[in-house]
């Protein structure tokens, strides 16, 4: 893969790094043990909501629950 930008940049004294021209304003960043750092643009959004089958399938386990149907007990103690 070509590069688009190639610059040299240093890191301040509250230890960041600026990105030059960045289309986005957040990353997330994977640090790798040989000193590469990935950084993959996020975008934000506001989640469209909750699908009619997923609130059937809330419907349906809260009922379940009502009703007595539930799994047997799960032990969490070692956590």
């Amino acid at each position: 893969m070509e590069a688009i930008k190639d610059y040299t940049v240093h890191i301040d004294s509250k230890k960041r790094v600026t990105l030059r021209g960045a289309q986005y304003q957040y990353y997330n960043v994977k640090e790798y043990k040989n000193g590469c750092i990935m950084l993959e643009p996020r975008e934000l959004t506001v989640p469209e909501g909750i699908s009619q089958e997923t609130i059937r399938d809330m419907d349906r386990a809260i009922e379940n629950f009502k009703k007595g149907k539930v799994s047997t007990a799960i032990d969490l103690s070692d956590f």
